[in-house]
């Protein structure tokens, strides 16, 4: 069904409005509604839609030029067609000049449908072409916005490279100026790396035979000979001239990048967590062999005479099993494990005690630098690793220079920023003191720089190292709270900066008093003794029973609440492991503390650290003896718990 055409007849007369419509009607349906004063008009203008409007010359209080006056004012596009018995010629035009598309006389209406249909079609035609003006100003206003927004390049140039326009953004990503490209100086060959050309040829092709080229990565040089990395995308607007979309991955590049390296880092964490957790075990086992071979060598030893032939012997075992001991505390420093005694330590001090000790180590041929800040700030760290750090990477760079050279070490105040932080996983933000050791040394590769940390790799000759040095100072940097990193290029020398958190001091716990010495450390008090490896457990009470104790042995937990609930007198001390199946040493003493609150402590351990601080053992004001224990050590710690005033459990 045709829809009905709107028109507002303005005409005084009711009679010649119905011819009007009468005529209309033939040509189709119509709808239609007459006024004949202005307010009338602007009431219906206003309030229905219409197509066009009718109206005729003049009218006893309204008139067709005052009509279109109404019909311009309401802004609305109408054809307006004048009909009348009595227009002349001279009054046709004026209205036609103020705005009327045409006028027909009431005798010729027959005029009146095919001026209507002409100007409805132009009418129609007259909205399509401003809909695509007004679309064309919206795009062309969208286009100049991207063009100038500077977050894309955009250029026009020809299949042969010719560049004639770019914006801002695109110039800028390049370093070229206006005058530049006026003066034909940015050419796409020109700018188009070798090895990218075959994607600009095969971007080519594509856009020759279908108009576009879709987007693809590639390469530019800038004016400087740098190279930018883009993603560009071309549209064919008529042949031969294109135009290209061009956005700078520089960032995501980079991004990508630091990604990379970080998941690497992560990856070389996470492998240094692995092996520090198999060292740690493998060292916690080596420390119970341990405390078995030395506290037996020293009970037989105690019971030789001194000219004995069996003394020889003994004592290689000794030596042998204090050897032993020292690498397994170089696995511990590694795996986070070992005991450290921190104190609020001035790194300048560290390096000026053992300065004359490593000029003795490294040689006459080596020249030793000191480069330290005049004012540093104090680490809470344990001086006696720090020493050993400074020993350890001074001995690495000595053997780096085997022909002499420079050793320098350096101290500073240094603050790690965020981007320091997601560029070495690891590292925390803010205050730290630097101590960085330097060598004029043969240097190391990538390869080598990945592995230097790892336990037992080594570089040198078979027998010329164990492997362990390096790994031991990263074990207690990062014990210390700190971070380490080198850098190193080959036949340059090598750089190791170890990072360590500025302490705060009013967070740094008081200082433990020095242990008193031990008069005795025979006795007779009774003792728990609670230790899950057996040749261990034997040990130690053997121990005990020779020095007058009275010696009740557990196998775990459960064992020694059982004997703490059924043995009628005075326990006087545990003596427990820290770690053991079920039931850990500290959960053990927080049981047996409401039975029997007047029993001493002492921990014993081969694996400290992280362990003792997840099974609770981190008082300074609580006892606690290394494995692998020796029978004076532990007489020692025993007597000093006993004689000693009352300790936390």
């Amino acid at each position: 069904m045709t829809k009905p055409i709107r028109v507002l007849i303005v005409e005084d007369s009711p009679t010649d409005a119905r011819l009007v419509i009468h005529e209309l009607k033939r040509w189709g349906p119509i709808e239609s509604r007459r006024v004949e004063l202005a307010d009338d008009m602007r009431d219906a203008l206003a309030s229905e839609p219409w197509d066009l409007v009718i109206s005729d010359w003049s009218m006893p209080r309204f008139s067709a030029l005052e009509a279109l006056s109404v019909l311009r004012s309401s802004g609305l596009d109408l054809p307006f067609i004048i009909v009348s018995g009595t227009v002349g010629e001279e009054a046709a035009v004026e209205g036609m000049r103020s705005g009327a598309q045409d006028y027909v006389l009431k005798d010729n209406l027959t005029r009146l449908a095919p001026a209507v249909e002409r100007e409805l079609r132009d009418r129609e035609a007259r909205a399509a072409r401003q809909r695509a003006e007004s679309a064309l100003r919206v795009s062309e206003a969208r286009f100049a916005r991207l063009s100038e927004s500077g977050i894309i390049g955009i250029s026009i140039a020809d299949t042969d490279g010719r560049i004639y326009e770019a914006n801002d953004a695109y110039l800028e990503m390049l370093g070229y100026s206006r005058e530049d490209l006026a003066a034909g100086l940015v050419h796409w060959s020109h700018l188009t790396p070798p090895e990218w050309a075959h994607t600009d040829e095969a971007a080519l092709a594509a856009l020759r035979a279908t108009g576009v080229a879709p987007p693809w990565e590639k390469e530019l040089f800038r004016r400087d000979g740098t190279r930018v990395p883009i993603l560009v995308g071309v549209a064919m607007l008529e042949a031969p001239v294109c135009i290209a979309f061009q956005a700078d991955l520089t960032s995501r590049k980079q991004a990508e990048e630091a990604l990379k390296r970080t998941e690497a880092q992560l990856r070389h964490a996470q492998k240094m967590e692995a092996i520090g957790t198999l060292a740690g075990g493998i060292a916690h086992d080596f420390n119970n062999l341990l405390s078995v071979i030395l506290g037996n060598a020293s009970i037989i030893a105690s019971d030789l005479a001194p000219g004995d032939p069996m003394r020889g012997g003994l004592e290689e075992i000794r030596l042998a099993g204090e050897r032993a001991a020292a690498l397994t505390r170089q696995l511990l420093a590694f795996s986070r494990h070992q005991l450290l005694r921190p104190k609020l330590v001035g790194l300048n001090d560290v390096v000026a005690q053992t300065e004359r000790m490593l000029r003795r180590l490294i040689g006459e041929d080596i020249e030793l630098i000191r480069a330290t800040s005049t004012s540093l700030p104090p680490v809470f760290v344990d001086p006696d690793q720090m020493l050993q750090i400074l020993m350890n990477l001074a001995v690495n760079a000595r053997d780096a220079m085997p022909n002499g050279g420079k050793l320098t070490i350096e101290t500073a105040a240094v603050m790690l920023d965020e981007t320091y932080v997601d560029e070495h996983v690891g590292a925390h933000a803010g205050p730290h003191v630097m101590l960085a050791v330097t060598d004029t040394g043969i240097g190391m590769d990538k390869a080598t720089q990945a592995r230097i940390f790892e336990p037992f790799f080594t570089t040198k000759e078979v027998g010329q190292g164990t492997g362990l040095g390096l790994s031991t100072v990263f074990g207690i940097v990062q014990q210390s709270g700190g971070a380490i990193w080198v850098y190193s290029e080959v036949d340059q020398g090598t750089t190791f900066r170890v990072y360590l958190p500025v302490a705060d001091e009013s967070k740094v716990p008081a200082q433990a008093a020095e242990p008193a010495p031990v008069a005795t450390i025979h006795g007779s008090e009774t003792i728990l003794v609670v230790e899950d490896e057996e040749r261990v457990r034997n040990l130690t009470c053997t121990v005990l029973r020779r020095y007058g104790y009275n010696v009740l042995e557990a196998a775990g937990g459960g064992d020694a609440i059982l004997i703490c609930e059924q043995h009628p007198a005075t326990i006087h001390l545990l003596l427990t492991d820290v770690i053991m199946p079920r039931m850990s040493g500290r959960q053990l003493a927080e049981r047996l503390k409401p039975m029997r609150p007047a029993m001493r402590v002492l921990y014993m351990s081969g694996y400290t650290a992280s362990a003792i601080v997840k099974h609770g053992v981190v008082d300074s004001d609580v006892a606690f003896v290394e494995k692998p224990i020796t029978p004076e050590a532990l007489g020692m710690a025993i007597r000093r718990v006993l004689d000693g005033p009352e300790r936390a459990s």
